[in-house]
């Protein structure tokens, strides 16, 4: 997992700052086992990174005060006007962290939102920003398998438990049906699948890395599955030797490529035309960003893994994915656009 960055820390032991008492109306327990102060009016909501900006959209658009970096209007398309425009924020963990303690005082947020790790540092870096702003800070669980939850406890803290139910059902319903289905599944029958990211296709997620969890939630054999956790770089001779029955990439350049890229003619994925451009639209489908967005990834990689034991439509999935979560209803064409994987 990314490192916090240590330039927020240091800004804020070195900088005064008069922190504002924070409102003990109620509490919540985070992802981390935390008890969380609710303020007593949550109008503005500061995401630490990516997979926190993402959920908060889903729940809570208009409370959302921006987003980590700035959409590119192929991805506003797919988000509603004047909340998928919101200014870039920076953030306050993972790569390319841009975000100090003055900047984040600066918006006036209610209430701070990381979702991802739950580890020591993490909630060592909340206890520091919560204490030295008085802005409660909540950590909730970014693993796949902890999504419901975290939509309730989202819900929770910012008074949309109704909607934070409806999220989270609709997840646990996906997971059950798909798990049920899966578990009747010989293991000799499930494919080996290598996860293919960069131009070159030669940055891969190991066993243990959050970036490759919906694979391992449908039984898929990563290749890669080794010691360690996050992405690696690993040669071309190392994927000839796995030799996969399935490639999944995130990257458009090395899908229009590896099929006619002699290097990469000896691969079984590649010999039966199996290489699959994830879709991309508003937000990855596997990961790039790890958050909600691998819930409708999670359907189509059903479907391509054992299209036998997945019969769904997944124009109508995707279709009722972004209206229930992103709140747009995409048309025909923009569903062509997004299952192709391009911009």
């Amino acid at each position: 997992m990314p490192r916090p960055d240590r330039r927020l820390v240091l800004a804020g032991l070195g900088a005064t700052i008069l922190a504002p008492p924070i409102a003990r109306a109620a509490t919540v327990r985070d992802g981390a086992g935390r008890e969380i102060a609710i303020p007593a009016k949550v109008e503005r909501i500061f995401p630490a990174g990516p997979p926190a900006a993402i959920q908060l959209y889903t729940l809570a658009p208009d409370l959302l005060l921006g987003w980590p970096r700035p959409n590119r209007a192929e991805e506003r398309e797919f988000l509603l006007p004047g909340i998928g425009d919101r200014p870039e924020l920076g953030r306050i963990t993972g790569r390319g962290n841009s975000a100090n303690l003055e900047a984040v005082l600066q918006w006036k947020p209610d209430l701070i939102v990381d979702a991802g790790s739950t580890g020591r540092t993490y909630v060592e870096l909340a206890e520091r920003v919560q204490g030295q702003t008085g802005i409660p800070y909540a950590l909730l669980d970014g693993r796949f398998s902890a999504i419901p939850e975290s939509y309730r406890i989202l819900g929770r803290l910012t008074g949309r438990v109704e909607r934070a139910e409806a999220l989270a059902g609709w997840c646990e319903t996906a997971m059950a049906t798909i798990r049920g289905r899966i578990a009747a599944i010989p293991p000799e029958k499930r494919p080996s699948v290598y996860y293919a990211r960069g131009p070159r296709g030669l940055e891969t997620g190991l066993g243990g890395s959050i970036n490759v969890e919906t694979l391992s939630f449908l039984g898929a054999r990563n290749v890669a599955d080794q010691p360690g956790s996050g992405l690696a770089q690993v040669s071309l001779e190392q994927v000839l030797a796995w030799n996969p029955e399935v490639i999944v990439t995130i990257d458009l350049a090395f899908a229009e490529t590896v099929r006619s890229d002699p290097g990469w003619a000896g691969v079984r994925a590649v010999q039966a035309g199996r290489v699959h451009l994830s879709p991309k639209l508003p937000f990855g489908w596997v990961d790039f960003p790890p958050s909600v967005n691998r819930m409708i990834g999670l359907w189509w990689l059903a479907k391509l893994l054992y299209p036998a034991a997945f019969p769904e439509d997944i124009r109508a999935l995707a279709r009722e994915f972004h209206t229930l979560f992103y709140q747009v209803t995409p048309s025909e064409e923009q569903l062509d656009r997004i299952l192709a994987g391009r911009n």
